[in-house]
C-alpha cells in the first residue's frame, strides 16, 4: 500500500511517499521542490534567480535534519520545521528574520537555527520580515523586524536570534501566527484570555480595541472571544482569522474593496463547519468538515467583508481523493 501526498504552495512543494500502513512504515522518502521569486535566495536553489518551473532541491542540510513536517513562507524567507523539532531557515535575512545571529541580505540554502537546538519546536510561522517559533514546553520565540512591536518584547528593536517572549513565561503557548507587521498568539487550554495580538494595529488586525491603534509592543488580549473557544489562528498582510472549536470562522483587520476595516473579530455566518482556515495577502481559503474548499476575497475583493458572498473555489485535480487534513496543506502558505 502506497500513499502519495503532495503539499503545494506558491513557492514550495513537499512530496512524501510512505510505504506500508499507518501502524508500520517500512520506507519513507521526501523530496522538496521550489519555484517562483528567488532573488533573495528564498527558493533554496543556491541561485539568486526566479524559477518558472519547479526545481528539485538537493540540500544536504535538509536531508540530514530529518523529514520536514511544516513549511512557512514569509515575505522573502522560508522557515522549515522537521519532525524532530529542528528549525532551518533561508532567504532574505536583512532584518534578522532567519534567526542566525546576524543580518544578511540573502541565504541561498537552508541553515539550522542553532540557538533553538536546545528546544523541541512544534510550530513555526513566517511574517513579512519576522519569524515565530513555539516549543513543546509552551514557550514562544520571535526574531526579525521589531519596528512595529511585532516581536512582543516590549520595545521596537529588531533581533537577529530568536528571543523568548517573556510575557508568556507562565502561560502555555500553542500557536503563533505572523502577519505583515503583526503577530497573534494562541494559548493552550486557556479558560480565560486565550488570544493575544501585538505589533501594528492600524487596520484593526490586532482586534484589541474598538479604536484604531498604531502599534503595541507587548501582547494584548484580542477582544470578542470571552465565551468562544479558539483552536487555530492565521495572520497575513494586515488581517487576521481564527477558527472556533465548533467550526466557526472569525475575521478582522483590513477589509477588501470599499468596505471599512474590522477593528474587532467578526463572525462569518455559515451553515457549514470549517476545520482549516488560512489567509493569503488578499484572500482566505477555508476547508469545511465535509472536505469542500471555499475561497474568500482574492479576485473578488470585498468577499471577506461580505459573508453572504462566500463561493466555492474550483477543486484542484485529485483534491477530493485526499483526506481533509492533507487537503488544506495544499493552500497553507499561498499568497497573492
Amino acid at each position: 500500500m502506497a500513499l502519495k501526498v503532495n503539499q503545494k504552495n506558491k513557492e514550495t512543494i513537499v512530496e512524501q511517499k510512505q510505504e506500508g500502513n499507518e501502524q508500520q512504515r517500512e520506507k519513507e522518502e521526501e523530496r522538496l521542490w521550489s519555484w517562483g521569486a528567488g532573488t533573495d535566495g528564498q527558493l533554496g536553489t543556491a541561485r539568486l534567480e526566479d524559477e518558472h518551473l519547479p526545481q528539485l532541491l538537493n540540500v544536504p542540510s535538509l536531508s540530514s535534519s530529518g523529514p520536514v513536517s511544516m513549511l512557512a513562507c514569509g515575505g522573502s524567507h522560508v522557515v522549515a520545521l522537521t519532525s524532530g523539532g529542528k528549525v532551518l531557515t533561508w532567504g532574505r535575512g536583512n532584518s534578522g528574520q532567519l534567526g542566525h545571529g546576524e543580518m544578511v541580505n540573502s541565504l541561498l540554502t537552508p541553515k539550522p537555527v542553532l540557538s533553538l537546538e536546545s528546544s523541541f519546536i512544534t510550530q513555526v510561522s513566517a511574517g513579512w520580515n519576522h519569524s515565530g517559533f513555539v516549543s513543546d514546553e509552551g514557550c514562544v520565540f520571535t526574531c526579525g523586524d521589531g519596528s512595529f512591536g511585532q516581536l512582543g518584547h516590549g520595545d521596537y528593536r529588531s533581533h537577529c536570534s530568536p528571543v523568548k517572549v517573556s510575557f508568556f513565561d507562565n502561560k502555555h503557548v500553542e500557536q503563533i501566527a505572523c502577519g505583515m507587521r503583526h503577530s497573534l498568539v494562541l494559548l493552550k487550554d486557556s479558560s480565560g484570555n486565550q488570544l493575544f495580538g501585538f505589533g501594528s494595529g492600524r487596520r484593526g488586525q490586532l482586534g484589541i480595541s474598538i479604536d484604531r491603534i498604531k502599534s503595541v509592543n507587548t501582547p494584548q488580549v484580542t477582544c470578542g472571544f470571552e465565551v468562544v473557544k479558539i483552536i487555530s489562528i492565521s495572520a497575513n498582510g494586515d488581517h487576521s482569522a481564527a477558527l472556533s472549536a465548533d467550526g466557526q470562522l472569525y475575521t478582522w483587520g483590513r477589509s477588501f474593496g470599499a468596505n471599512s476595516d474590522f477593528l474587532s473579530p467578526q463572525h462569518l455566518p455559515s451553515p457549514l463547519q470549517f476545520s482549516k482556515a488560512v489567509l493569503g495577502w488578499n484572500h482566505a481559503l477555508v476547508l469545511s468538515d465535509d472536505g469542500q474548499v471555499f475561497m474568500l476575497g482574492g479576485s473578488h475583493h470585498g468577499v471577506l467583508s461580505n459573508p453572504e458572498k462566500v463561493t466555492p473555489s474550483k477543486h484542484l485535480s485529485g483534491l477530493a481523493t485526499l483526506r481533509p487534513s492533507v487537503q488544506m496543506q495544499l493552500f497553507w502558505f499561498w499568497k497573492i
